[in-house]
């Protein structure tokens, strides 16, 4: 399959679609944001040129004004809290958690509250009341007890749980391969990963499609696949770009 014909499989199913007359949402979250950076500037140049709204996850214990004063003028973002410092407190045999069974609830909340002050004093209305665990991952017993410190919305990675105390907004496509050699996932992979997504939802559009990003770590190709993907997206009456506020919202 050449490069021209690689977003085939795409295009076919965003017509299914439209011939149904659905329409799928489609949202962004990015993570790990702290400060203005070149990688950053690429991420914001892309999201504002195809009109596509973004999530930053902002890591609240390592930023400051500088990304405040960057986001003052960038109509098209919103920002998240990403934990507290990213900081992985489980053991070396375990998966990488922050927000684990490893602490006190009353420490883990405790982190979270402090950097919900901090993100809102930071950004403002550029602020949305949602939680996003490093590595996607946190204690369950936790969850319940988001809104009691002010977080309203949680989204990790996969299908949401229809018996979920919160209210999620996950994402289900990560571009990049955090297994083996880094970088990102070829392509045709993702593709067909975004294929596999429309496809669960034909008969129940009801979940929006969450793509993971992580604009620090991004090399050519992941750049290429985003680029192409809004492209393809924004230009198909089937599929829409839709803001985290107004998805939580509706």
């Amino acid at each position: 399959m050449t490069a021209h014909d690689i977003w085939a499989p795409l295009r076919h199913e965003l017509d299914r679609w439209q011939t149904a007359g659905k329409t799928v949402r489609f949202w962004l979250r990015d993570d790990d944001a702290i400060e203005p950076t070149s990688a950053l500037e690429q991420l914001l140049k892309l999201t504002a040129d195809a009109k596509v709204p973004l999530t930053l996850a902002v890591i609240p214990a390592s930023t400051g004004e500088p990304l405040a004063a960057r986001l003052g003028d960038a109509q098209q973002v919103l920002v998240a809290l990403h934990g507290w410092s990213h900081t992985n407190h489980a053991g070396p045999e375990e998966k990488k958690q922050e927000l684990g069974a490893h602490r006190p609830p009353e420490v883990v909340l405790g982190e979270l509250r402090d950097g919900l002050a901090i993100l809102r004093r930071l950004f403002g209305p550029r602020f949305i009341s949602m939680l996003v665990p490093p590595w996607n991952r946190i204690n369950g017993a936790l969850i319940a007890k988001l809104p009691a410190v002010g977080l309203e919305t949680l989204s990790v990675y996969g299908a949401a749980k229809a018996d979920s105390p919160i209210r999620l907004l996950n994402t289900h496509v990560d571009i990049m391969n955090w297994h083996g050699v880094r970088g990102s996932r070829p392509q045709d992979e993702l593709i067909a990963d975004v294929v596999r997504e429309l496809r669960a939802r034909f008969d129940d559009d009801g979940e929006p499609i969450g793509i993971l990003t992580h604009h620090l770590v991004h090399d050519e190709n992941a750049w290429a696949f985003l680029s192409d993907l809004l492209i393809e997206t924004r230009a198909h009456p089937a599929a829409t770009w839709t803001s985290s506020e107004a998805l939580v919202e509706a």
